[in-house]
């Protein structure tokens, strides 16, 4: 079972939006789900602030800024 995860910031629109997107696609095709919030944590927001969200597919990035819905559900399939 494949593993997604999405790192986030608090009050960043995109961020919710992506969120909304990959647990629908949770929903219908049941993989793990890691939610990861870089707010406070240096080395992530070094990392990961200027792309927000960042979608990781079993630790490989398969989205930046947003995520369409046919090729998450394609990546995971």
């Amino acid at each position: 079972m494949p593993t997604v995860t999405v790192y986030s910031a608090d009050g960043c629109s995109l961020c919710e939006r992506a969120l909304e997107v990959v647990r629908r696609a949770q929903a219908e095709l049941g993989f793990e789900l890691e939610v990861i919030g870089i707010d406070g944590a240096p080395g992530l927001e070094a990392r990961y602030r200027e792309l927000l969200p960042v979608v990781e597919i079993d630790g490989e990035r398969a989205f930046t800024y947003f995520v369409d819905a046919d090729a998450l559900r394609a990546r995971l399939l």
